[in-house]
């Protein structure tokens, strides 16, 4: 089963959510800006992504991004973590998650060379 971490408001998220719709996959839908996020979670997407830099699924852009000095290379990975659990607007959208796979969904042609995998 393919689960998408979801922002309804983002373009790009939907347009992986199409390209879902579009190849028939059977899939579940996380909103995470919505529903609980815990640092569990985050810990077993960071595995999943095989990601050795945690910023690499976050959004610098953000206000909470820099407001809570998250380049700051003192920070550690523990309060990266505590940080898109407490505010999950900074992680990067969409993730897709195919069995213990996942990656990030930008741009589209990652999702869909995942998908054929």
């Amino acid at each position: 089963m393919i689960k998408i971490w979801h922002n309804s408001r983002c373009g790009k998220s939907r347009d992986s959510k199409n390209l879902l719709d579009e190849k028939k996959c059977e899939y579940e839908i996380f909103e995470y800006l919505k529903q609980p996020i815990t640092q569990e979670m985050i810990k077993d997407l960071i595995k999943k992504l095989e990601i050795s830099n945690i910023r690499e699924m976050m959004r610098p852009k953000e206000v909470e991004y820099k407001n809570l000095d998250l380049d700051n290379e003192n920070k550690t990975d523990n309060e990266l973590i505590k940080a898109m659990v407490e505010f999950p607007k900074i992680i990067e959208r969409p993730i897709i998650i195919k069995n213990d796979k996942a990656i990030i969904g930008r741009p589209i042609e990652k999702v869909i060379t995942f998908l054929a995998k």
